[in-house]
């Protein structure tokens, strides 16, 4: 991606003041789930998407840059992903995310390989 893959595009209609919690979250072939939590801190924005049964459970760490949608009206929120590219990412470490740099930089190289929709 040629934007930073950790901030919101400003294009994508986000409204600072708005929980994302219990959005839909839609890839660019259909739903992949609803968003658990989510942070807008400056530069490290993310969404946690519980994937429900789609991927037996599993929870993935979208980075706020593959986000090109929010509708807060049907609380749905589009990204620029296939469901293959999701579940393809690196696994959600809960306890790892926040502190390793590491596995950040790990989570935003792989998603920064995807071109921007």
């Amino acid at each position: 991606m040629s934007e930073d893959v950790w901030t919101y595009r400003l294009t994508v209609g986000r409204i600072v003041d708005v929980d994302l919690s219990g959005y839909k979250v839609e890839a660019t072939d259909g739903s992949i789930g609803k968003v658990d939590k989510h942070s807008d801190e400056v530069g490290s924005a993310y969404l946690v998407v519980d994937t429900g049964p789609w991927i037996f459970g599993k929870e993935v760490l979208l980075p706020a840059g593959t986000v090109i949608g929010i509708d807060v009206e049907d609380k749905r929120i589009h990204v620029g992903l296939t469901k293959d590219q999701i579940k393809n990412a690196p696994e959600f470490l809960r306890d790892k995310h926040l502190q390793d740099r590491e596995y950040h930089d790990q989570l935003g190289g792989y998603y920064g390989i995807f071109p921007p929709m």
